[in-house]
């Protein structure tokens, strides 16, 4: 039985980078990537359905910061099941901890090593959320 290929929304504000990011995840076979340039972008291809198996979030964003768009998105149950990895340039442990707290997944700082990038992507897509609640 063929696997159900796996979509990923990445949000960020330099069209390189989102590129950058599509070329990569084509290395692991994932072809099926919406890009977004602001957080009402990313919010309206949440709308669209089927919701991504992953979203990969940086927090600096045109319109609002990438941690208000994951507190907003994680106010609605019907993202609770959708994994969110931040790639930011911010490197500010508060700025990281609110990001967690915020509800994203895991959290990857730029530049990165493109094999960790893949390496997180395929583990999140094996394991799905893993935030510990409480």
């Amino acid at each position: 039985m063929a696997s159900n290929p796996k979509r990923i929304l990445v949000v960020d504000d330099d069209p390189e980078l989102l590129q950058l990011v599509r070329v990569l995840l084509a290395r692991i076979h994932i072809e099926n990537v919406i890009t977004a340039e602001s957080a009402a972008a990313a919010a309206a291809a949440l709308r669209t359905p089927p919701l991504p198996d992953v979203v990969i979030l940086d927090l600096m964003l045109p319109d609002i910061s990438g941690v208000e768009f994951l507190r907003q998105m994680r106010s609605k149950p019907a993202f609770d099941s959708v994994p969110v990895l931040v790639l930011s340039a911010i490197i500010d442990p508060d700025h990281i901890r609110q990001a967690l707290d915020a509800g994203a997944d895991r959290y990857l700082t730029k530049p990165y090593i493109a094999n960790n990038l893949l390496t997180v992507v395929q583990e999140i897509l094996r394991t799905g959320r893993r935030v510990a609640k409480g």
